[in-house]
């Protein structure tokens, strides 16, 4: 074993010195961000398995999905600030090994509720790859590059649902679903080996940064009580939940009312995908004759009014699989203008604990999105009304919290090129 090391170091530091490439680190922040995303993904198809051998529904199966996004959100405000005392690789390393660990556990479920349970702690595991890839597009790259990045992890995030449902219903034909497990802890073993050989260090260790729990929590206040984070973190946050309600429900939806196989289930998912993905590579042209926040309260609208009309079509009972399909196409594609506008907004008025205003972004995200996708589960596959009203509510929602936010401001707006003078300390 020694020896192994002294083999493996000096690769290490040679590999280091060579891969200081824009595009190589951001396709390795792609890949951390995707880590979360494809452990939601994969075992979608699978649900109809797992419910039966677990002698449970697929509603109660999709509160598994719930529990894993409230673990992504508690454990981002965890490790926001583990990640600037420490740097980014510790907790890196140490939240990955917890989402092996847990995935492994997942294949010893018997009962849902235990299948719940390690879902939650997998996540919370797993939700570091997440936080310290969007802390380190600040590390790496100026703020003008911020939507062109974020919409480039947004691509590599989206190959997650592209491939995952396939890829996981196949494992899961194969073998079973137990193995889908398996395997997500092989690929975060395999992510924490292409950190450590390739991936620069990010921001240095400040080690004024205070673990304490009260100057934690009065540096989170401080993180939301600045207007222009809170009304774009908390809007974006709502936008985006319908996308986790969509995750949420689709199995119930497309398997269960709608009678495909797990096999087409997986290609309505991934088309259904391309939507947000080149959305969110449209994002990149748009972002140089409009500015981000034009883009996010133009999708917005659309996002909402296309609700609407989603719904009151439901509720005549007008929707078929394809007009199904196509609806949720436009909402998705908005998602994909939405976010990356939005992440981008609400962390440029930060130049310290960006670690933090980070973590703090990404809880919002995701524990939106876990509190708004329960409301799927609460229900039996019996229409697909609860997964609409639940995208159309959250969705205005959104757009009344950025007109407030918006009046409040008053038009001042950072966009990250101002720098320091609106820094949180």
């Amino acid at each position: 074993m020694p020896g192994l090391l002294f083999q493996i170091i000096p690769l290490r530091l040679f590999i280091m010195r060579h891969t200081q490439n824009k595009n190589l680190i951001t396709l390795i922040l792609g890949m951390l961000a995707t880590v979360s995303p494809f452990a939601i993904d994969f075992y979608l198809p699978a649900f109809s398995q797992i419910a039966e051998e677990l002698n449970t529904s697929t509603a109660r199966i999709s509160l598994s999905v719930s529990s894993y996004f409230i673990g992504m959100a508690l454990g981002q405000l965890i490790y926001g600030p583990l990640l600037d005392r420490y740097g980014r690789k510790p907790p890196l390393y140490a939240g990955l090994l917890i989402f092996i660990i847990a995935s492994l556990g997942c294949t010893l479920s018997h009962r849902v509720e235990l299948l719940i349970g390690l879902r939650f702690i997998q996540a919370l595991g797993g939700s570091v790859a997440g936080v310290a890839a969007m802390a380190m597009v600040k590390d790496f790259f100026p703020p003008s590059q911020g939507p062109r990045i974020f919409a480039m992890l947004i691509l590599t995030i989206g190959l997650s649902p592209l491939l995952a449902p396939s890829i996981g219903g196949f494992v899961a034909a194969a073998f079973n679903w137990k193995a889908v497990f398996v395997l997500l802890a092989l690929i975060a073993l395999f992510a924490m080996l292409i950190v450590f050989l390739f991936l620069p260090e990010g921001q240095e260790p400040d080690r004024e940064v205070t673990l304490k729990v009260k100057p934690m929590a009065k540096t989170y206040l401080a993180i939301l009580s600045d207007t222009q984070f809170f009304t774009y973190t908390v809007a974006g946050s709502f936008a985006f939940a319908t996308l986790f309600i969509y995750v949420a429900g689709s199995p119930i939806v497309f398997i269960e009312l709608f009678k495909v196989s797990p096999q087409i289930y997986g290609a309505i998912f991934a088309f259904l995908s391309v939507g947000f993905i080149g959305a969110s590579q449209v994002n990149i042209l748009l972002v140089r004759k409009f500015s981000s926040n034009q883009i996010f309260r133009f999708a917005l609208f659309v996002q909402v009014f296309a609700g609407f009309v989603f719904l009151a079509l439901a509720w005549a009972g007008w929707m078929g699989l394809y007009s199904t399909i196509f609806m949720l196409f436009i909402f998705l594609s908005c998602v994909g203008l939405i976010n990356p506008n939005a992440s981008t907004l609400a962390l440029a008025p930060f130049t310290k604990n960006v670690g933090s205003a980070a973590a703090m972004l990404g809880c919002s995200q995701i524990g939106i999105a876990a509190l708004a996708s329960i409301a799927v589960g609460m229900f039996e596959a019996a229409s697909i009304l609860p997964m609409i009203a639940s995208m159309v509510a959250t969705a205005a929602f959104a757009l009344f919290l950025l007109l407030s936010g918006e009046k409040k401001m008053n038009g001042k707006i950072v966009t990250g090129e101002a720098g320091s003078g609106a820094a949180i300390h």
